[in-house]
């Protein structure tokens, strides 16, 4: 499956994005799912439907978001319901222990008392995610699309699984689990199921549905889209938002300029706006082209409402009347000029230019640290790590062990030395062009001995 998954700075439109997104890739004949986590109720004012609800018996799937609604052909809306997903878990984690309650004499909770706490948006999402890759064929989606929390928000959640999963390791350690054939007969004779044996056999259960979700994460065919609205204050954020996209693998598939006034106007106020995202924008291409595309969409003069109509034209700058192109802005009364006569702006006047997603295999994206051999030249190995966006009075170094523990601004990654830097010493960093340097030097006591 294709995943596309829309962040962005906020306030900068990553609702309305994902939106034309799915609508453009169903105008391509894929069947779309657009999964949003918003809870305000922005997503069904945007797409002109009613509120998304689950629907009674659905929690017994255990699915974390609501009944797909249908908007156009090929493409239906869901969202992700964090609170009845919590509960339907913690109820079947509450059955699955229920021998440890009675043992501890404690009295498990109903349904209608448990509150979704604070986080468990994410694991509700990362869930999602997983959720979409099961269906069976041709019952599924070929694209899915997810309006995810704002950038920052966004780099913490895709690093949880494979932060989750090191926990595991260190808390319930493989090599802990030998004796666990004697739990069987222990449990016989206690007469109730062993703590230890539920509490590995859950830890396991996590430990697969993690695995499986950090590989939605890492698939080729799961890509980024970074949403902007041009303008100094947003050019510092989306650079932090690369940073650490770069530092956990993700791949940014596109760049999307929302909201762009138009140029050209005699309008004193509107013109210095507009050449203020201008300068802005030409950083954006400076920064981000050829590498990775930056996509331009107009400001429509008003927010988008429902689909319009799903073969819709494309926007052209300043599209939407009023006077200088913007409605609603152009009068001093601020009507626009016609702008009573005019339906509202639909997604389709965006779904052309923001694009529908190309096609990806669905593998396991290469690793994209590599390992230079320097060692006849200058007697080191160099470890290379692409971190565009970082500068280098946000960025640390710590080795640890068999393992080197890489902050960028507010994010951090614990990465496994490759079998080979384990047995040097970190003799130097250098941060050049976008990408971290790190050296090594073989350690004497420990690099094999030539003959």
């Amino acid at each position: 499956m294709r995943t596309v998954l829309v962040t962005g700075t906020g306030g900068a439109g990553r609702t309305t994005v994902a939106a034309a997104t799915a609508l453009a890739a169903a105008r391509e004949g894929q069947r779309t799912l657009l999964l949003t986590a918003d809870p305000d109720g922005t997503p069904e004012a945007l797409l002109g439907i009613r509120a998304l609800r689950s629907a009674p018996g659905r929690s017994a799937d255990r699915l974390p978001w609501s009944v797909p609604v249908e908007l156009a052909p090929g493409l239906w809306a869901a969202r992700i319901i964090t609170d009845e997903w919590f509960r339907s878990e913690l109820t079947a984690l509450q059955d699955r222990g229920h021998g440890l309650l009675d043992l501890l004499g404690a009295t498990p909770l109903d349904g209608e008392e448990l509150t979704a706490l604070p986080g468990v948006e994410s694991i509700a999402l990362l869930r999602a995610l997983r959720a979409a890759q099961t269906a069976p064929p041709g019952t599924g989606w070929d694209v899915l699309v997810v309006d995810m929390p704002p950038a920052p928000d966004t780099v913490a959640l895709l690093a949880l699984p494979e932060q989750l999963r090191r926990y595991l390791r260190r808390l319930l350690p493989a090599e802990r689990q030998a004796a666990r054939a004697l739990r069987p007969m222990l449990a016989q004779l206690a007469g109730v199921p062993m703590p230890a044996q539920r509490l590995y056999e859950t830890a396991e259960r996590w430990e697969r549905e993690l695995a499986a979700v950090q590989g939605v994460i890492e698939s080729e065919a799961t890509t980024v889209r970074l949403v902007v609205e041009p303008g100094p204050l947003a050019d510092r954020a989306l650079r932090t938002a690369r940073a650490g996209l770069a530092l956990h693998g993700c791949r940014v598939e596109a760049v999307i300029a929302n909201r762009l006034l138009p140029t050209g106007t005699s309008d004193p106020w509107l013109a210095a706006l507009s050449g203020q995202q201008q300068d802005a924008l030409k950083e954006l291409y400076e920064q981000w082209a050829p590498a990775v595309p930056v996509r331009e969409l107009p400001h429509l003069g008003r927010d988008p409402h429902g689909v319009g109509d799903p073969r819709g034209a494309e926007p052209r700058p300043g599209d939407g009347g009023g006077a200088d192109g913007m409605d609603g802005m152009g009068g001093a009364d601020g009507g626009g000029g016609g702008d009573a006569q005019r339906a509202p702006a639909g997604l389709a006047a965006l779904a052309g230019a923001v694009g529908a997603p190309g096609a990806r295999p669905d593998r396991p994206a290469p690793d994209p640290w590599t390992v230079e051999d320097r060692l006849a030249d200058d007697g080191v190995l160099l470890w290379r790590l692409p971190l565009p966006g970082a500068d280098r009075d946000g960025l640390g170094l710590v080795r640890r062990g068999d393992e080197l523990i890489v902050t960028v601004g507010p994010f951090h990654r614990v990465l496994p030395l490759p079998s080979a830097l384990r047995r040097c010493t970190v003799s130097g960093a250098g941060l050049r062009d976008g990408w971290l340097q790190v050296r090594f030097t073989p350690d004497p006591d420990l690099w094999p001995k030539r003959l």
